[in-house]
């Protein structure tokens, strides 16, 4: 991993758009802060597509899709985006599993958490799980006291086992069925709302994370960045980050941005 300062002028000139993880990228212990939201909305100010990857659950992206400075939002690591159009007062969504199938889907997985609970003691369902859609979240260290690493893997390795899909956060396990993940997510919006093939354009994007469900955009995007607290899973992650940067969680997303915009001034605000 390179220090973002490296990044070039003429890199950050080129760049066409934002995406980035919300927990323990732009939030900092929990909290997001009024200058990491600032740095969003400058972003955005600057001409640059804001888009948040999260796996955070579908009422939460429904309101930052109508709130936040951003463009659209992806969430539940994939399950969906959300686009909100403006003029017409209309939120677009657009999902990767049919309703019916998702239905059937959270029966399998309300059997799972009954597994996963009982064999993980000191684990807990998310807060935020009644506002989602496609996903089941176990909670390992947001609103539970932190449990080892290597329980943390057990949980994984059983949505696994019953052959669900199953990826880490700073925060949570989740896991869902359905071969879908952030990128994927990310692409199909990227075609749909705004007509742009990732896949020719994915040097003109930046992607900014922190852990190991960001890793299919670690792998994907050749300018994606860690912020500093993503050291913390280094020996797990296969494809990391190109840049670091220097400062943790929403400190370091807000110096990024501040060095993107710096080095790009005939397209800063103003």
């Amino acid at each position: 991993m390179r220090p973002f300062r490296e990044m070039s002028a003429a890199l950050c000139g080129r760049v066409r758009g934002v995406f980035f993880d919300i927990d323990d990228t732009i939030t900092t212990e929990g909290r997001l802060e009024a200058s990491a939201y600032q740095a969003v909305e400058r972003l955005q100010q600057a001409g640059l597509l804001t888009i948040p990857i999260t796996g955070r659950p579908a009422g939460w992206c429904d309101m930052i899709a109508r709130f936040w400075p951003v463009d659209a939002v992806v969430g539940e690591n994939g399950a969906f985006s959300f686009a909100y159009d403006r003029q017409q007062s209309r939120m677009i969504r657009s999902y990767a599993i049919p309703e019916e199938t998702r239905l059937q889907d959270q029966q399998k997985l309300s059997a799972l958490q009954e597994q996963i609970l009982r064999e993980v003691p000191g684990c807990a369902v998310s807060a935020d799980q009644p506002y989602r859609e496609a996903d089941l979240a176990i909670d390992f260290c947001e609103d539970v006291p932190a449990l080892p690493f290597s329980q943390v893997e057990r949980i994984r390795d059983l949505f696994v086992e019953a052959g669900a899909e199953a990826k880490i956060s700073s925060i949570h396990v989740n896991g869902w069925f359905g071969s879908y993940d952030k990128l994927t997510a990310c692409q199909k919006l990227m075609t749909e709302q705004f007509g742009v093939s990732l896949e020719e354009a994915r040097d003109d994007f930046l992607f900014v994370g922190d852990s190991p469900n960001d890793e299919p955009m670690f792998r994907f995007f050749p300018n994606a960045c860690g912020v500093a607290n993503v050291l913390q899973f280094a020996e797990t992650l296969q494809h990391p980050p190109t840049w670091i940067t220097e400062q943790k969680s929403g400190h370091g997303f807000v110096e990024l941005v501040e060095h993107v915009l710096a080095r790009r001034p005939a397209l800063e605000e103003g």
